[in-house]
This record gives C-alpha cells, structure tokens and sequence, in this order.
C-alpha cells in the first residue's frame, strides 16, 4: 500500500464520517421541528391536545392578571438561626 492510496483512504474516511455526521444532524432536527409542529395545535374540550386538566374536562382555562401577589421570594427570610 503507497503513501497515496492511504491518504485517498484517510480522506475518504474523514469524508464519511463528516456526511453521516451532518445527516444524522439534519434528521434529528427535521425530527424536532417535525415534533414541535404538533405543540401549535388549538386546544379546547374537543382537541387532541390537551394542556391542563381542567381544560379537559371542558372548564374554560382562567389565567390570573399579572399584578396577582405570588407570595414570597425569600423562602428562608423568617427563618431564625439559634445563637
């Protein structure tokens, strides 16, 4: 085996590997996008997608107004440490 024929066979493997790599990215992502296609779906008592149980069982979904208090930010701050 000449020098020449092992790096035609060193490029031909560089060359392989690099094309199953960008397929194998290409139908992982096509497959992501594929999937994430199904997440835009209207919702409602009568779809497939369902989001919450409440909307399931035909209640209309309630969100709360932003000013709504969401309690406190500091889980530790009544906490006291013994001296």
């Amino acid at each position: 085996m000449s020098l020449a024929e092992v790096g035609s066979l060193l490029v031909a493997t560089i060359q392989a590997a690099g094309t199953a790599a960008v397929f194998i990215l290409v139908l992982m992502i096509g497959a992501a996008l594929a999937l994430d296609v199904f997440k835009l779906r209207a919702s409602g008592p009568r779809s497939l997608t369902v989001r919450s149980l409440d909307e399931a069982l035909g209640r209309p979904e309630t969100y709360r107004p932003p000013s709504t208090p969401r309690g406190t930010t500091d889980q530790l701050g009544n906490s006291q440490r013994p001296a």
